[in-house]
Parts: structure tokens; C-alpha cells; sequence
């Protein structure tokens, strides 16, 4: 990357209802590979659902970007939490 721009740190929240829509999940995260700091899946047997926590470093157009199409799979809830800084 040859110019530095201003960067946000966020959480972007999955809840996943419908295990169908994983792969449509895991394709947007794979693209966005550059972005991401880290992730956590949390399978919870118990509701049968899964949680996963992506943690990204971006500017604030990409993450938005990201947010919004893993918002527009289906079986999938998305919240992004973003740093002041």
C-alpha cells in the first residue's frame, strides 16, 4: 500500500440461525482477508445457533461495505461496533 489513509478498528457481530448461509458468510470474510485482524466462532448447541466475531482494521467505507453484505445474507444477523478512534 503506498498511501497511508485513516483507519477504524471494529467488531462486526455475526449471529448465525440457518447454517445454509455459512459458505455465502465465509466467502465475504475470505475476500476481506486483508481487513481482518481476527475472528472467533462460537458454536451454541444448545439455541443451534453460531457467533462469530470478526475484528477488522479499515477504513471506514470498507467496513461499512463489509457490514452491509454480510447484513444482506440471509439466516444471518449483523451488528458492527466501531472504536472512536
Amino acid at each position: 500500500m503506498s498511501e497511508i489513509k485513516d483507519t477504524r478498528v471494529a467488531v462486526i457481530t455475526i449471529i448465525v440461525e440457518e447454517p445454509g448461509c455459512v459458505p455465502a458468510i465465509n466467502e465475504i470474510l475470505h475476500a476481506a482477508a486483508d481487513s481482518i485482524i481476527g475472528r472467533m466462532g462460537i458454536p451454541y448447541r444448545e439455541k443451534n445457533i453460531s457467533i462469530i466475531s470478526v475484528a477488522v482494521d479499515a477504513q471506514q467505507d470498507v467496513i461499512n461495505n463489509i457490514s452491509g453484505r454480510l447484513g444482506r445474507v440471509r439466516g444471518a444477523t449483523v451488528k458492527t461496533a466501531y472504536s472512536k478512534k
